[in-house]
């Protein structure tokens, strides 16, 4: 039987939820201090509807978008979990999330390159042009 939107998860619901193993979730729990799910007695995990819309964007900036962890840890920072939230409840990361985590920080991003290319080309030709002046 199917859980309600509003009721809590436990570790492995909310794992199979994210599509992250549940050892992921205890790790960002290690690293964000803003991921705190309800404990029970003995520990067991429960998350509520609130930390899976955060854990979402989490899991979203990491994956999808190529965040590192102090890059989504400078964006709580700054914008708040609330941000984060909003950012796994289907938000575009890029407006505003962009403007806070430097290029550095978000790791590889896949472009078209050919306009990159083509300028390395030039100065290429450039540098050589330059290099036959020095000598004469």
């Amino acid at each position: 039987m199917a859980k309600g939107p509003d009721a809590f998860r436990t570790i492995s619901e909310a794992a199979d939820e994210l599509n992250v193993p549940q050892h992921v979730l205890r790790f960002w729990e290690t690293r964000f201090s803003f991921i705190k799910p309800m404990k029970r007695a003995g520990g067991r995990r429960f998350y509520r509807p609130s930390d899976i819309a955060v854990l979402r964007g989490v899991r979203r900036l990491l994956h999808d978008e190529g965040y590192t962890i102090k890059g989504v840890q400078k964006l709580q920072r700054e914008q708040g979990v609330k941000r984060l939230a909003a950012i796994g409840e289907g938000e575009a990361a890029a407006r505003g999330a962009e403007a806070v985590a430097p290029a550095a920080s978000r790791g590889p991003v896949t472009r078209d390159t050919s306009g990159l290319v083509e300028a390395l080309r030039d100065l290429e030709t450039i540098k050589a042009r330059l290099d036959g002046l020095l000598r004469k």
